[in-house]
Formats: structure tokens, sequence, C-alpha cells
């Protein structure tokens, strides 16, 4: 496959990073970030869908014709509470703008762009039968859009979805995912002087830390694999003297399938239970999303991890190496090695040095057959049990950048992060190209798809009545 055409729309690429960088729009409010995305596919020759299931900030950007179908994925989302300044390599305070490109979503969606690019030139090249859909999926972070996207039947009729993410290592994204589960439990009770009249109070506060003492014991009885972490997001007011009538915790619930979730999730309800009966406050348990663990596939993995190779890593300028160990230097060298990651790479030893010698990863990693649980989770499990669905990471950052980080927004301008991105959308091309070529690879990770589910089926976490929301 030729990238000569990268060439001439790099620089409106360049400008699809910065201006989504700016935007850092939250889960389901993209509105700025997905029309731009959508507006460009649509200048440059794509048919575009917007508002699809139900979400006015998915859309769907499709080139070819006929089958296979394969899914480009693109994500565009940011994080609350991690504004900062671009280039800066020192923690700044957040200012008035609270949300930032943690996670790189903004990079995700220029790689899977890039790709599409590249897929038009090759359908113009080459005598191929075939559609690629970019599918811009909203509210990864929080509100799970690819679960309502594959409840809705929206990847029914694809047969390959591809998606990478950026991160400060080149490597395929092996294992399976954690199942997630989040909810709201605001509890109810009475205001009252708190000192006058405390018998006449029941405090919706009092609910919210004995839930949360009641679960820290829970942790001391759930699986290894299994995680439940919260947020207190209304204490009730400022004033120690009112007994506080109003409270609320946020939760997340993890396990490694589905079904284990359902259960840890109903345990923690028991608590919420009990703590509303200790205080004699009322509960209420306001669903929010749910996401299923990936299925990982084998030989779709084995495509990318060609591509990759085919690609190989970036080359990075002294500015380049300069700017990256500024903020390598931010974090801890114990913190740098991701034992994740270690256990996943075959080339472990490799890594270590690359990590110690150099501020940007100049390597390609050559994956493990060992398949973990990796402790984050992603709504991408949802679209793998419903087609095949391969995932790669590429660098986009100095080593050892944290996720969900002040360092890793102020990287999501940089030359390094659009490198990574481009780097991406080449690898997605090329694995595209050999799909496309060989329809026999998709059969067979089918085959696969099929074999690692051993009969089960598609089944949302997401409760029918609940619908997209912020």
């Amino acid at each position: 496959m030729k990238f000569d055409h990268l060439e001439k729309v790099e620089s409106d690429l360049k400008r699809l990073q910065d201006e989504i960088w700016d935007y850092s729009e939250l889960a389901f409010n993209e509105v700025k970030s997905s029309e731009i995305l959508a507006s460009f596919l649509a200048n440059h020759g794509f048919k575009v869908e917007r508002n699809i299931a139900g979400m006015k900030t998915a859309f769907v950007a499709s080139i070819g014709e006929g089958k296979p179908t394969i899914c480009l994925l693109a994500e565009y989302d940011a994080l609350d509470g991690l504004s900062q300044q671009a280039d800066i390599a020192e923690y700044r305070p957040m200012d008035e703008r609270t949300s930032g490109h943690g996670c790189g979503h903004h990079l995700l969606a220029v790689g899977s762009v890039t790709a599409a690019l590249l897929m038009k030139e090759y359908f113009k090249e080459n005598e191929i039968q075939g559609t690629i859909k970019v599918v811009g999926c909203p509210a990864e972070e929080s509100g799970s859009g690819k679960a309502y996207l594959a409840r809705e039947g929206f990847f029914d009729d694809c047969d390959v979805a591809l998606t990478w993410h950026p991160d400060d290592v080149n490597a395929l994204m092996v294992g399976k995912s954690q199942s997630c589960i989040s909810s709201y439990f605001r509890f109810h009770g009475k205001a009252s002087h708190a000192a006058a009249a405390p018998h006449l109070g029941r405090s919706a506060l009092d609910a919210v830390e004995l839930m949360n003492v009641g679960v820290n014991y829970l942790r001391e009885h759930i699986e290894k694999t299994e995680c439940v972490h919260y947020a207190i997001t209304n204490t009730g007011g400022i004033s120690p003297n009112v007994v506080q009538a109003e409270a609320e915790v946020y939760y997340f619930v993890r396990s490694v399938t589905g079904p284990k979730c359902k259960q840890l999730y109903e345990r923690v309800i028991n608590v919420a239970k009990g703590a509303a009966l200790m205080t004699d406050t009322q509960v209420e348990v306001v669903f929010d999303d749910g996401l299923l663990d990936v299925v990982p596939n084998s030989l779709l993995q084995g495509v990318l991890i060609d591509c990759l190779n085919e690609v190989g890593p970036n080359e990075y300028t002294k500015e380049e190496k300069a700017y990256a160990q500024k903020f390598k230097e931010t974090v801890p060298l114990s913190q740098i090695c991701n034992a994740e990651i270690s256990m996943a790479v075959k080339n472990a030893e490799e890594l270590k040095q690359d990590r110690k010698e150099n501020s940007l990863c100049s390597i390609i990693l050559q994956p493990n057959s060992v398949e973990i649980n990796t402790s984050g989770s992603t709504d991408v499990g949802d679209v793998s049990w419903v087609v095949p669905t391969a995932q790669f990471t590429t660098a986009c950052y100095s080593y050892g950048t944290p996720g969900h980080s002040w360092q890793l927004v102020a990287q999501g301008k940089s030359s390094i992060a659009l490198k990574g991105a481009l780097m991406a959308g080449k690898v997605l091309a090329l694995a595209c190209e050999k799909l496309l070529k060989d329809p026999t690879l998709i059969e067979q990770a089918k085959k696969e798809w099929d074999h690692r589910l051993e009969g089960q089926r598609y089944e949302c976490l997401i409760p029918k009545e609940i619908k997209p929301h912020n």
C-alpha cells in the first residue's frame, strides 16, 4: 500500500488533532468534535449518516461497495477534571476548563480517519470489493456509546472491527478487559438542626459513608480480578450543623465477565440497602452504564502485528526526543515499566532497556502467547461480542506517561502525538488491505470468534429502558 497521499492531507489531519483537543467535550456532548469529523469525511467523498442509534454525536462514514464490511472505530470524548495547557511539562492547577483529552481520543479519531483516507485512495487504484466504515463512537470514558450501537444492532452487518489506542508503546492490545457497571446511589434522608434536634434528622451522608465502609469490607471477599471504586458526588452541603438530607456516591463495579459483574453489582446494591436501613434513609439506585469484556481474536491480532512490523516504529527528531524527555522526568523511573505490557510481550527485556535509554518508544513489541486479564474496561468489548475485533497501540507520548493524567493531556497537540496517530492510520489501512485481498482471513477470524463464545451470544449490560444520557 502507498502512503504518499498522507503528505497532501497531513496539515488537515493536524488541524483535526488540534481542534478536537481544544474542544475537549465530554460524553454525549461531543457536538463540535463529531461534526468536524463527519464534515471532514463528507468533504472527502464519504457517505455520512449522523445521529445513529439515538445518539446525536454518533455517526458513520462509508466508502466502497459490497462485502466484506470493515468497521474502523473512532472516539473523540474527553475526561472531566483534566484541564491542562499544551506542551507544559509541569503540573498546573485546573483553570476554568475542567475537561481534557487525558486518554488521547482526539488522536484515536485522527488515526481512524487517516486509515479511511488511505483506503479511499486504495479503492481508486484497485478494483476490489468491500466497504470501509468509520464509526464515530461517543462516550467511551463514561456512557459506553459502543454498547448502545451494539445493542441497537449497528454492527450486525459488519464482518470485522478494528481499532487502536494512543499509548507510550507500539504493541498489540491482547487479553481480555474487564466488564463494568456504573451506577449512582442517591440517599434521601431528613434535614434538621444537627445540635438542637439531631434526633429528628436522618443523615443521607451517613448512609453514603456507611455504604463506602461496607464496600471496603466487601473487597476482602471478592475475586482478585474484581474491583470496586467510587467517588462521592454530593455530600449534601457544606454546613456541619445541618443534617444532610441528600447525598450521592458514584460506583464502578468491574469483573472479568458480564455475568460475574452483574453478580458483584447486586452485592454492592445490597450493601447500599443495608446502609439505608442502618440510617433510616431511602436509597435510589440510578443505573448509569455497562460494558462487556473484550473477546480477543488471535487471527486478527496476527494481521495487526504483521502490519505493525511492516510499518515499523516512528523516527523522531532531537527536538522531539528532548520534548518527550521533559515529560518522562515527571514520572519516577520505577513507575515507568508497565507490568501488564511486560507480561504480554516477548521482548520484555528489550522494552525495559529501551525505556531506560530513550524517552520515546523506538521498537515494535512482539506479542506473547499468554492471554492476560487487563485491569481496565472499554466499550470495545461490546463490539467484540457482536463481531471479530482486534486492537493495537502506537506510541503517541513519552515513556511512562500515565493514562488519564495531565502529562498525557499536555502532549496531546505535539508532533509526537500526530506521528503516532498517522502510524496507526497506516497500520489500520494495511490491515484492511490484507483482509479485503484475502477474505479467507475474515472467515478464519469468524470461526475463532464462534469458538471463543462457546454458544454464548451478546447480551448488553445496559437495560433496554436506559437511553444514552449525559
